[in-house]
């Protein structure tokens, strides 16, 4: 029996003799009922997607906005991609999972096959115990989702190394699905040319058209097999560098948020900023001088704000015992008992008035400066020594030279950080109240430092000439100086009077501690002489050692 007849796919009764010859004629409908199949394939191929993770045109713009501002971005696209194909999908996906709110991964049957390599890999990233510890700081933060793909570049690269196999599979895939739709048109092109006026389709072109169909279903099959192969390809190690991967990228998104805000540095402000802004900064955060003491910072800051909201003016505090006076809010029961009585509250009202209410009486710690904070920070070669914990002198000095920033802008008071160390080493930083501080400007503060010896004069003189002219632009006093050194020298006589005289005129006051030199703080030294208020500090990871100075300034 002749293989072409349609008897064989059980149409017989519908193939006629072909009056010009050459084959078997068929009727146009039945051809077109066996080549159904392919011909709707033909017609409406699905759409293949290139990105395993879905996304709308806003993320789109996210990723293509960050990746222009990025060169370690397209550095890495290159690198990956001269061994390795499609690999800018794969950032984009890697990317769009740190940023979206809610990530998700595409069907595999909806991708192309050439892409299944990159969906294993995110699907992996997707799967790692500390994915979701990552993407709650990466979520709707371009910038933070850039580094996470950065932070897993070289975890990536291995993968890939590790997917070549699958990779190659896929490859064969994606070749048998483009010959199956490649033959679903040749089915469509043969039907159309095989059309006839009466209905009937003479014999070659029909013939045409079932081989058409018959090559159509081979290439269906294998297209089938290679994508059923290629789901099943395992990738070996994926999984375990998938998670050393995400965690990685997870530390590094922590360390970089916990920098950030040991320094002040607001997620407001953050958003706000330019990309390559914010990466300049985060390095200059990473590689500055204080930059392994951010905790330290960050811990001081806290503790500066946890005593500044114990801090009121004529705060009430320990109930010492009853007084006499006009303040409604500390009167005893007693005393309003006596408003319930018609008869009695002429009498209250006389004693009100006359300040002779029973009040309970307290004794609170209170704030009394309103001139300018001035932290007068050593940075004398001995101040790089470090204490316990491995943290320098320095870094305890200025971490507490920053939280008293945070301090006097809080209160509305121009801070100054004057560094020093030899009499002709001296530099001054001033941070106006009534201008934002800087981030720049309180890094340079933060970094400075001048080595030498150590000069009491010239810094404290600086520090007093600023009282002084802030005296004559606004006539303000009470200033507050805090003078932060680990080392006692000498003043001459000349010196400590006038001085002394100025303190009097502007009625500041004067902190002193002693950093890792208990000498320095002891009685009889140069530094108690100068100060009001002084102590010594010498386990440096103990940022409550200067609370009261939070409490006070």
């Amino acid at each position: 029996m002749d293989e072409d007849t349609d008897t064989e796919t059980g149409t017989a009764g519908d193939a006629d003799p072909d009056p010009h010859g050459g084959g078997t004629a068929s009727r146009l409908d039945v051809l077109a009922d066996r080549a159904g199949t392919w011909l709707a394939r033909s017609a409406a191929a699905p759409a293949r997607h290139t990105g395993a993770v879905a996304a709308d045109r806003f993320d789109r713009m996210a990723w293509r906005d960050t990746y222009e501002q990025s060169p370690a971005l397209r550095e890495l696209a290159d690198d990956l991609g001269e061994h390795h194909a499609h690999t800018a999908d794969l950032l984009t996906d890697v990317f769009l999972a740190a940023y979206k709110t809610a990530p998700r991964l595409r069907e595999p049957a909806e991708l192309e096959p050439s892409r299944l390599v990159n969906h294993r890999l995110v699907a992996a990233l997707l799967e790692s115990p500390d994915f979701a510890e990552l993407h709650r700081e990466t979520a709707g933060d371009p910038y933070a989702a850039a580094m996470a793909v950065l932070a897993q570049g070289t975890a990536l690269r291995r993968m890939l190394e590790d997917s070549r196999p699958a990779r190659d599979r896929d490859e064969r895939a994606e070749r048998a699905r483009r010959e199956a739709e490649d033959a679903a048109d040749a089915v469509a092109e043969a039907l159309g040319q095989a059309a006839g006026e009466d209905g009937t389709v003479p014999g070659p072109a029909a013939d045409a058209v079932r081989r058409a169909v018959r090559e159509a279903d081979a290439a269906g099959r294998r297209a089938a097999s290679d994508a059923a192969r290629s789901l099943a390809v395992a990738v070996p190690g994926v999984r375990a560098a998938a998670r050393g991967a995400v965690a990685k990228s997870a530390a590094a998104a922590r360390e970089e948020t916990a920098l950030m805000r040991a320094w002040g540095v607001g997620s407001g402000e953050l958003e706000r900023m330019p990309f390559d802004e914010r990466a300049r900064l985060a390095e200059r955060l990473r590689t500055g001088r204080l930059a392994e003491w951010a905790e330290l910072i960050g811990r001081f800051r806290q503790m500066a704000e946890g005593e500044r909201a114990r801090k009121v003016e004529n705060a009430t505090g320990e109930l010492i015992g009853v007084t006499l006076g006009d303040d409604l809010s500390r009167v005893i029961p007693s005393e309003l008992a006596n408003l319930g009585l018609p008869e009695l509250r002429a009498m209250f009202a006389a004693r009100y008035a006359a300040g002779e209410l029973m009040l309970y009486d307290s004794q609170g710690e209170q704030a009394t400066g309103r001139g300018a904070v001035i932290a007068c920070v050593d940075t004398s070669h001995s101040m790089y020594e470090a204490g316990p914990g491995g943290i320098t002198r320095e870094a305890w000095a200025k971490a507490c030279a920053l939280a008293l920033l945070d301090q006097a802008r809080h209160a509305g008071r121009d801070f100054v950080g004057i560094v020093f160390s030899a009499a002709d080493r001296l530099r001054v930083f001033r941070f106006p109240a009534d201008r934002p501080a800087g981030l720049a400007r309180t890094l340079d503060f933060a970094e400075t430092f001048l080595g030498g010896g150590t000069s009491y004069e010239r810094p404290l003189s600086a520090a007093g000439e600023l009282l002084e002219a802030e005296f004559d632009d606004a006539a303000r006093t009470r200033g507050d100086i805090v003078m932060l050194t680990d080392d006692d020298c000498g003043v001459t006589e000349a010196w400590m009077r006038s001085w002394n005289e100025a303190k009097r005129r502007l009625g500041f006051r004067v902190f002193g501690v002693g950093v890792g030199s208990p000498r320095v703080a002891a009685a009889g030294s140069v530094l108690e002489a100068l100060c009001d208020n002084l102590r010594s500090v010498e386990d440096f990871t103990d940022v409550h050692a200067a609370a009261d100075l939070f409490r006070v300034i």
